[in-house]
């Protein structure tokens, strides 16, 4: 089985930004709940068809399969909600691989940072642009984005 282990947080200032190069993602969802999505998302040149299942803890089942970018561009058309739209940042600390997302269009201006474990309970060092984790607050999670985008949460 496909497992995720990750921990998200919020991303403060730009230090983050030294000499990373990113790459602009357009993601969608065919069918969400339960706690269970599928998602079709195009990443560069590449795209991918991806089933997950509910959240327990930092961890979900994940299954991801590539797929023709003009399949994924014809079934982002059948996607509800905004799509998602941002530019990933893969950003190397203390032996660990960063994922920064920078979102645009609905969810403009809000920066997350994820973060791949190989154990639940592994420790990892936290770089000093990493603040608040929102690991467990639903609203982060990208399949709630596009349903609820950024610019129209009440604070």
């Amino acid at each position: 089985m496909g497992v995720e282990i990750e921990r998200k947080f919020l991303v403060s200032g730009q230090q983050w930004r030294d000499g990373a190069e990113g790459t602009q993602y357009l993601q969608g969802y065919l069918c969400r709940g339960g706690g269970r999505t599928v998602r079709v998302r195009c990443a560069g040149a590449d795209a991918y068809l991806t089933i997950k299942g509910p959240s327990s803890g930092v961890s979900r089942a994940e299954y991801e399969y590539p797929i023709p970018k003009q399949d994924a561009l014809e079934l982002l058309e059948l996607c509800e909600g905004p799509l998602i739209e941002k530019v990933r940042f893969v950003i190397s600390f203390e032996g660990h691989l960063w994922e920064v997302d920078e979102f645009h269009g609905s969810n403009a201006g809000l920066l997350l940072a994820e973060v791949e474990l190989s154990q639940p309970d592994e420790i990892v060092a936290l770089p000093a642009w990493v603040g608040l984790e929102v690991t467990g607050d639903p609203r982060y999670f990208n399949s709630n984005l596009s349903i609820c985008p950024y610019r129209d949460w009440q604070n």
